[in-house]
């Protein structure tokens, strides 16, 4: 017999206040709060490209070494947090090699999440890739701390016997610091989930489950709406969210403790 509940959550924006800066290219400038997931729903083949490796492998290396160089030197892997339309880590690597990016930038915007927000429980860096012009229009780096009732809210939903799970564009070493904050094994959390694989989530657990629900904040999170049984948007992080998405969500709510009221429901 299928167990009762399950909840899928998205990490950034929903279980943790996130701080977010980008380095425009074109211009140099350093532009803070902004949403790299509706920049990259906005264009056919563009990517949201994570570096997956920890701040000091970042800041460690030279400020006039160039982002592939770094890729190489270090062996980093990258990971596909999001895309619109066909985006693979090759196209990622390709552009990324014929690109003009100085490790310097990556350091600049590290260094302001991480003067901006000293306690991240979570920190990354990454950088928007548009393989139609083939180009790099923006580096990026987030920071971010758990809101005041998540961890709470988990231990609400642990209490009533739900099983939770996270499924997150983000690397894995990075959601494993919040997994474990908050409870959640190794084995429910899914790094690298673009769209289709947070789609892929809630399908996979619908066969297991009476019940799905996914909590998102995103248009990443848009496709796992429409697929579980409830999807519940939520709006902590006060950015403007797109109005296909709120369409697509069962429940918008502005506290994520309200999440135990709507399983409860169940």
């Amino acid at each position: 017999m299928s167990k009762r509940i399950a909840v899928v959550f998205d990490s950034a924006g929903t279980l943790l206040h996130m701080y977010r800066v980008a380095k425009e290219a074109s211009t140099g400038n350093i532009i803070e709060n902004i949403e790299s997931t509706a920049i990259v729903s906005k264009k056919i083949g563009c990517g949201l490209v994570a570096l997956n490796t920890e701040k000091e492998t970042i800041l460690h290396s030279r400020r006039d070494m160039s982002l592939f160089e770094f890729i190489r030197e270090y062996r980093v892997p990258i990971g596909i947090s999001c895309s619109k339309g066909k985006f693979t880590p090759d196209v990622a690597c390709e552009i990324i090699k014929g690109a003009s990016i100085p490790m310097g930038d990556v350091h600049d915007v590290l260094e302001a999440v991480t003067s901006h927000c000293p306690d991240s429980i979570y920190l990354a860096a990454g950088l928007i890739v548009d393989s139609e012009a083939r180009r790099i229009p923006y580096v990026l780096s987030t920071g971010g701390q758990v809101f005041d009732k998540t961890l709470q809210t988990t231990q609400m939903l642990h209490a009533i016997e739900v099983d939770m799970y996270i499924a997150s564009g983000d690397r894995m070493s990075a959601l494993m610091q919040l997994a474990e904050f908050i409870n959640i094994p190794r084995e429910r959390v899914f790094a690298f989930a673009d769209p289709f694989m947070k789609e892929k989530v809630v399908l996979e657990l619908k066969s297991r489950y009476e019940k799905v629900v996914m909590v998102g904040d995103g248009i990443n999170d848009i496709l796992a709406f429409r697929a579980a049984d409830i999807g519940i948007m939520t709006t902590q992080q006060g950015d403007k969210r797109p109005e296909e998405l709120r369409k697509a969500a069962d429940v918008v709510l502005d506290d994520i403790i309200k999440v135990v009221d709507v399983v409860k429901g169940l």
